[in-house]
């Protein structure tokens, strides 16, 4: 909406009229048990149907691995047929993945709070474990189309609208919407903003501690799943909640191609959901 000013929109107008469903539900854990239930639920009607299951995941939000895996362990639920597609990782500044002694090694994380919490004898196999890296990034869409496609691709947004890591534009760089959402599974430099509120999150502030280089699923793999739950548990998150939900289609806004996808689904926690205004304190 041309000149509005997103601020002003209020918990109760906000998702009216966007062509992106919205949930909100109360709390930060409702977040994460709502996934880890989202998720169980497609597993649990592929496993039936006999079919695979492929999810694109996120590490961040966080909390819902450790639901998800007692879930499983406590309804023995087979996971042999499931396959994690991680949405991206860190990389060092010689473009390698940064070691699982890292603290914030996304690779070590889901073995720490997912697959090493699930029992053995129903965890899906090391194989249908991925995890993007510069060595297998191209390789992304191919491994996606033999597995028949993504069923759910699901994550949380940036600060600037970012998914996975798919950055907006740098100021001065030319893109259009087109080539925009068809941006492949790659290598790239994170933006100051993701790097600046990832160390608020994660680092105490410390922004030097925040690798500069990522690998990242690309915005093709993203839209092109059968369905798209993302996220918001983050009180900084009200602002570009509502460009995406009320703004135009723009690559300034990674998320906001939403709107394009038949089957797209934003889940977020009421305190995302109160107004964004500025407050000295």
């Amino acid at each position: 909406m041309t000149g509005m000013k997103f601020e002003y929109i209020t918990p109760e107008e906000l998702g009216k009229g966007s062509k992106i469903a919205l949930e909100i539900v109360d709390t930060e854990d409702d977040i994460y048990y709502h996934m880890a239930l989202h998720m169980l639920k497609e597993i649990k009607a592929n496993n039936a149907a006999g079919k695979k299951t492929v999810f694109i995941v996120p590490v961040g939000p966080v909390g819902q691995y450790r639901r998800l895996a007692r879930l499983v362990n406590e309804e023995r639920i087979n996971l042999k047929n499931v396959y994690f597609i991680n949405m991206d990782e860190y990389l060092d500044d010689d473009g390698k993945p940064i070691s699982k002694d890292h603290p914030l090694s996304f690779t070590a994380f889901m073995d720490r709070e997912f697959y090493l919490r699930v029992d053995p004898e129903l965890v899906m196999p090391e194989e249908n474990r991925i995890i993007p890296s510069p060595d297998n990034v191209k390789d992304i869409p191919d491994i996606i189309g033999q597995l028949g496609g993504v069923d759910v691709a699901y994550g949380g947004i940036g600060i600037n609208g970012h998914i996975a890591f798919n950055e907006p534009p740098e100021p001065g760089e030319t893109i259009s919407n087109e080539e925009f959402k068809n941006l492949p599974s790659r290598v790239l430099k994170l933006s100051r903003e993701t790097r600046t509120i990832n160390a608020v999150t994660a680092a105490n502030g410390y922004i030097d501690y925040i690798p500069q280089w990522c690998v990242t699923v690309g915005m093709r793999e993203i839209l092109s799943a059968k369905k798209i739950r993302f996220y918001l548990n983050r009180t900084w998150q009200r602002g570009i909640v509502r460009k995406i939900l009320h703004g135009e289609v723009t690559a300034k806004v990674p998320a906001s191609f939403f709107k394009e996808h038949p089957d797209a689904t934003l889940i977020i926690a009421s305190s995302v959901a109160e107004m964004p205004l500025g407050q000295l304190r």
